[in-house]
């Protein structure tokens, strides 16, 4: 991990949520893994990132990258993402939501992290409330889909053909925001590398993508309970199981069929006729 400036976000939007209660630590970035990351985030924003007029399809996706709630994996599970929905017709808008706090220093700030996941093969604990425990971050993504629908005509977007995808503690989000955000109401949703833990499904539940690799150190080994639960409510679902690929694969171009997960994602976007203007 090594410090960087703040990037400039030129096209980022404050969102209406406010500042993180009861932070103290600046928002701060570094680079890792040959990518971006931010921290420390205490003001959510949304950046677009409009597809060319002429193949815009009226879609659009809230993407939520991931990072353990601590960090925000900002180009590989961010932008990088929105530019290649973009390039689909699709308009898509990275959501950087509050995180939790972190130590200032670089050397705090890893030893965090390291705390964090060195638990990584135990099972995750299912007690806590998402409802609740991810408040701010929910509340950060219904103020995401209510700008976008509230600017839906400049952004040529049709705000019934909304969704939202998320990457690790980002389809955490993703998951919450469909079962507990309210007015948010994702038109579908894309679940990359998230907790396959059974829930509850709500008989108008989203139409739900998945993509997991079976050697993830964090989520492959506690069960589908997800997709039974969408299943059992008979509600759409599809889910991709990919031999290796480990985490966070997000659009690293690695040797793994894990790198097709976007292919596989678009083409059932396509399946569910968003790749193309609504008739």
């Amino acid at each position: 991990m090594v410090p960087i400036a703040t990037p400039a976000q030129p096209g980022a939007i404050t969102l209406d949520t406010g500042p993180l209660p009861g932070a103290t630590a600046k928002e701060a970035w570094h680079s890792q893994y040959g990518s971006v990351f931010a921290r420390n985030v205490t003001v959510a924003t949304l950046t677009p990132f409009l597809p060319d007029p002429s193949k815009a399809t009226g879609a659009a996706v809230i993407v939520a990258p991931g990072g353990g709630f601590r960090t925000l994996s900002m180009e590989n599970e961010g932008g990088d993402v929105a530019k290649a929905l973009a390039d689909k017709g699709v308009a898509a808008f990275v959501l950087k939501y509050r995180l939790n706090p972190t130590p200032e220093d670089m050397p705090g700030f890893e030893r965090s992290m390291t705390e964090m996941f060195s638990g990584a093969a135990r099972p995750r604990p299912t007690s806590q409330d998402p409802s609740v425990m991810l408040a701010p971050q929910i509340a950060d993504a219904r103020a995401a889909f209510a700008l976008v629908r509230a600017r839906a005509g400049e952004w040529h977007v049709d705000p019934d053909r909304i969704g939202m995808v998320g990457f690790s503690a980002g389809a955490m989000l993703t998951l919450s925001t469909a079962l507990y955000g309210q007015d948010a109401k994702p038109a579908f949703i894309g679940d990359i590398y998230g907790p396959l833990t059974a829930v509850t499904v709500p008989a108008d539940a989203p139409p739900l993508f998945i993509a997991l690799a079976s050697d993830d150190p964090f989520f492959a080994n506690n069960g589908f309970g997800l997709i039974d639960s969408w299943r059992a409510a008979k509600r759409p679902v599809e889910f991709h199981l990919y031999e290796q690929g480990g985490h966070g694969f997000g659009m690293y171009q690695k040797e793994t069929t894990s790198t097709g997960w976007f292919d596989a994602f678009a083409r059932w976007l396509g399946m569910h006729g968003y790749l193309k203007p609504k008739a």
